[in-house]
């Protein structure tokens, strides 16, 4: 493993969350018209959009779409303790092509254990890519993809909801059920 002081956070000049909005969809835009042109897997419908920039416990997360993937990535604020893989460092990767999914990492965030792809690339240095759909044949405009991904957040807090309401109710039931066959005397 290489030293986990050579993570390269994003630049100063991206320090700013606005100048970081701007800079992901241009960088992507580029990694399109260099290693992706061509590529038959690209959903020429959707363009390169950037939504829902937040800071996380130390980590600046943003949802990205591209033709080839819609994804969520975590840029560091400051190097995390986690060990680069080796052939990771910033001078290893500087001029390597283009992978849409690096070596998977695992860390923590909101105090549950997360998994991520390490990612390089000189304008934004280190940072982890989490996929949500990496097949984007499908959608027929953008619209679609965050909508789509809007119905995938409602069901999910909708089925968290119902878990909620329904686990005391399902723990009582069985607890009732077990003491029962316990209790009960044989013939």
């Amino acid at each position: 493993m290489d030293d986990v002081s050579l993570w390269r956070i994003c630049p100063e000049d991206l320090a700013d969350d606005a100048a970081l909005a701007a800079a992901v969809p241009d960088v992507y835009g580029s990694i399109m018209g260099r290693e992706m042109a061509g590529d038959p897997m690209l959903n020429p419908a959707l363009g390169i959009e950037q939504r829902a920039l937040r800071r996380i416990e130390g980590w600046r997360v943003l949802l990205l779409l591209t033709p080839w993937m819609f994804v969520r990535l975590l840029f560091p604020d400051e190097s995390p303790a986690i060990p680069l893989p080796d052939g990771w460092s910033e001078e290893a990767r500087r001029d390597a092509s283009y992978l849409v999914l690096g070596p998977r990492i695992a860390f923590t965030l909101l105090g549950q254990a997360q998994q991520g792809h390490l990612s390089f690339h000189p304008r934004l240095g280190h940072y982890l890519l989490q996929p949500i759909c990496l097949d984007m044949e499908d959608y027929r405009d953008v619209d679609a993809v965050f909508k789509a991904w809007g119905e995938v957040i409602r069901v999910r807090d909708e089925n968290m909801e119902k878990a909620r309401r329904d686990c005391p109710l399902q723990r009582e039931i069985s607890r009732r059920e077990l003491f029962r066959r316990i209790g009960v005397p044989k013939d």
